[in-house]
Order: C-alpha cells, then sequence, then structure tokens
C-alpha cells in the first residue's frame, strides 16, 4: 500500500505561484512514474504534469512554460512548481503514482487562483 499527501495549495493572487508538494509513503517511489492531476469544479479530471522514475516529464499544453515538474528521490517527495498562475488553473490538485498495476492517489489539495 503506498500513501500519498499532498500539501502546499491555498489562495493566490493571478500572476502569482504556488509549489505543491506531495510525499509517498511506500517503498516504491523511486521507481515509480508520478504525476499531478487536477480537476476542476464541472470538469473531468486532466492530467497536469508527469515525471518518470528516469525523470522524463511531460505537461499538458495548457501549463507548458509555467508550471515545472520534478521529483527527489531521497524524500520520497514529487513537487509541482506553479508560476503565472492563471484563474483557470483554479482546481484540486491531485498526486499520482503508478508503477505496473499499481495506481494510487492522494486527496488532493486545493488551488484557487483569484484577485
Amino acid at each position: 500500500q503506498v500513501q500519498l499527501v499532498e500539501s502546499g495549495g491555498g489562495l493566490v493572487q493571478p500572476g502569482g505561484s504556488l509549489r505543491l508538494s506531495c510525499a509517498a509513503a511506500g517503498s516504491i517511489f523511486s521507481i515509480a512514474t508520478m504525476g499531478w492531476y487536477r480537476q476542476a469544479p464541472g470538469k473531468q479530471r486532466e492530467l497536469v504534469a508527469g515525471i518518470t522514475s528516469g525523470g522524463t516529464t511531460n505537461y499538458a499544453d495548457s501549463v507548458k512554460g509555467r508550471f515545472t515538474i520534478s521529483r527527489d528521490n531521497a524524500k520520497n517527495t514529487v513537487y509541482l512548481q506553479m508560476n503565472s498562475l492563471k484563474p483557470e488553473d483554479t482546481a484540486v490538485y491531485y498526486c499520482n503514482l503508478r508503477h505496473g498495476v499499481m495506481n494510487y492517489w492522494g486527496k488532493g489539495t486545493l488551488v484557487t487562483v483569484s484577485s
């Protein structure tokens, strides 16, 4: 069993920045693919960014150039640095861990971008 705990969400003004963290309890973090997803009210959950165990990253077109995903295997933690935030980035952000058939989710952290 893997537990994922997100932190770092909150209220920020347009143009501001936030850094989300996701701490994983479990022994497979370093070999797993990690991802950040988000779900806005009335919308489906969507992939924001992902990072493989080897460090290869991918991003949704809507966040390219603004968001950066990174991981620290020594701390079993994945990060999402979010810059130039827009109101449309408002959503609950979820951390995801995948390895083989294993697929785990955190409970989410709310990000609200509003003036």
